[in-house]
């Protein structure tokens, strides 16, 4: 990949990966479509053990410690308790309109957690955790991203495994109005 082709944020970096584009081809009784893959590789680096306390707001704290310990890029698990007032973006207003128009959830109870979510720098080099976790309390559960806030109640517990060599960032999509993950 050349310097220019990189985003703003990564141009001048040298040695990352270039993305790898594959085309296949599915076949399920009549139906045959192509299809393209784009990804990238990487090698795992360094995992890091997080505990979260009450208060703290999930997606700050997780970037914060990104851009303070260097992780540019890694696969992130957590599991604990979302307090009141979590806000959790719960799925578009209409399928296919655009922009998109994202519905919130403001918890009004505390719930228990577990998520999962992936961390890339976007276009400034800034670290992104896109994260979804179910939220549930008794018989119900709601299930959303993190990105509007989710406050820890008590703890959180949160595993970081960090990619090494990744060339993925989060770049803007003007059709959705999300920054996407290309590889």
């Amino acid at each position: 990949m050349r310097s220019d082709d990189q985003p703003k944020g990564l141009r001048g970096i040298t040695g990352l990966p270039q993305p790898v584009f594959i085309t296949s081809a599915l076949s399920a009784g009549n139906c045959r479509r192509m299809f393209a893959v784009k990804y990238s590789t990487g090698e795992i680096g360094r995992i890091f053990t997080v505990r979260l306390e009450d208060g703290d707001i999930l997606h700050e704290c997780i970037e914060r410690l990104a851009a303070d310990e260097g992780i540019g890029a890694a696969a992130v698990i957590v599991l604990g308790g979302a307090d009141e007032g979590s806000r959790l973006v719960t799925g578009p207003e209409e399928a296919r309109s655009t922009p998109v128009k994202p519905m919130e959830l403001v918890t009004d109870d505390v719930r228990e957690v577990t998520g999962t979510g992936t961390l890339f720098p976007d276009e400034n080099g800034n670290p992104v955790l896109h994260m979804h976790i179910a939220c549930g309390r008794n018989d119900t559960t709601v299930t959303g991203c993190v990105r509007r806030g989710v406050k820890v109640w008590h703890i959180m517990e949160v595993i970081i495994f960090e990619i090494k060599n990744s060339s993925a960032v989060r770049l803007p999509d003007a059709a959705t109005g999300f920054r996407l993950m290309v590889p």
